[in-house]
């Protein structure tokens, strides 16, 4: 049984990021905490340890359950942390906005029709 393993493999094996070198980067700019702290990608890290994980817009905290350093399905990764129920909730409360909101794209089919372009070309005409 492992007792201590690096933070970016840990990253990676538990599926927070797609490669290690990603994990890395992470770690290395600040978006990923150790008991609210900054750390280094080959910083050693045990169960019971506390992470502050920022992707995009969404942020995890969790707490490190069990320890890997062989990437596996999502199922068991899942198991290898406990993330906290104000972690979750806020989470989901983003993800809900983000559905709420509409996407400008979303009208958009494929290439402009003729009455499209012929818009087009009236717009780009008045402005020069």
């Amino acid at each position: 049984m492992i007792e201590k393993i690096r933070i970016d493999k840990w990253l990676w094996a538990a599926r927070f990021f797609k490669t290690r070198t990603l994990a890395t980067q992470a770690v290395e700019g600040g978006r990923v905490k150790l008991d609210g702290e900054r750390c280094k990608p080959a910083k050693d890290i045990k169960p019971g340890d506390s992470l502050i994980i920022h992707i995009g817009e969404f942020e995890w905290t969790v707490t490190i359950v069990a320890l890997s350093d062989k990437r596996g399905p999502a199922t068991v990764a899942r198991t290898l942390y406990e993330e906290s129920v104000e972690s979750l909730a806020a989470r989901e409360a983003t993800m809900a906005d983000h559905r709420m909101q509409l996407n400008p794209a979303a009208t958009l089919k494929g290439r402009p029709t003729k009455k499209d372009r012929r818009k087009i070309h009236r717009f780009n005409e008045g402005l020069e």
